[in-house]
């Protein structure tokens, strides 16, 4: 699919620092996953599982039985709430998860605490931003301005916006190269394996965030990013971000 010109991303992309952030000790540009990394999205995934479980004549899940499996995507999810299904007829129920997603998107969850303050540290050092999700581009693209992040946001790139998507690096390279960035300038931010194993394949240092969705086999200590932190608002200070 081929969004190149959709708003969300044309209104970003002109977007240039003011200032040198590397000044200041952060990185000239850094690109966020969303959901579980900016995005507490995990309220929306809920009501949309649990509409699929009511048509099924089934109990509802639980947002703490739910939440660990939202960055795997639409499949896990179905999976957790349908672990009896087969995986062939799960699969052919992604488009009416991403039906019910699509009237919930936006209506119950809300950035982490402490992102804001984070993407205005960024910006008040001159740090460009962007995204690079696996979530579908056009759902992306409808969050970014419910967020008011439409003319701050400087590249959007969905889960088919190319060819491949996350953990190939492809998307993080390109997203770069939009933003008129080498991919060593940049830092990636995320909170799934498959975030840090693109990062480190597009040669770009890493950040591993503590805070979003993670299964409890989990190892984050494991995936090799450079550094892992805690909360959003460490990010405000620059000491937390790794060096070039």
């Amino acid at each position: 699919m081929n969004h190149e010109h959709h708003p969300a991303i044309a209104k970003g992309a002109g977007i240039a620092p003011s200032a040198d952030p590397t000044a200041a000790g952060f990185p000239k540009a850094v690109l966020f996953d969303l959901d579980g990394t900016l995005l507490d999205s995990a309220p929306d995934m809920l009501a949309t599982t649990n509409a699929m479980l009511a048509a099924r004549g089934r109990a509802p899940m639980t947002l703490a039985a739910l939440r660990p499996h939202v960055s795997k995507g639409a499949r896990a999810m179905i999976g957790a709430a349908f672990p009896d299904v087969d995986v062939g007829e799960r699969e052919g129920w992604v488009p009416e998860f991403l039906e019910h997603y699509g009237r919930e998107l936006g209506r119950h969850g809300a950035p982490f605490e402490g992102v804001e303050a984070m993407l205005t540290a960024l910006e008040a050092a001159g740090c460009v931003w962007g995204i690079v999700t696996n979530k579908p581009e056009y759902l992306a693209a409808l969050l970014v301005p419910m967020l008011g992040w439409e003319d701050r946001c400087a590249v959007l790139i969905g889960g088919d916006t190319l060819p491949v998507r996350k953990p190939d690096p492809l998307p993080l390279i390109v997203a770069a190269e939009r933003i008129g960035m080498a991919p060593a300038d940049c830092v990636y931010v995320g909170d799934d394996e498959r975030d840090i194993v693109a990062a480190r394949a597009a040669g770009m240092p890493s950040v591993v965030a503590l805070w979003g969705y993670r299964l409890p086999g989990d190892q984050p200590e494991e995936w090799r990013g450079d550094t892992m932190v805690e909360q959003p608002q460490a990010l405000c200070d620059a000491g937390a971000w790794p060096s070039p």
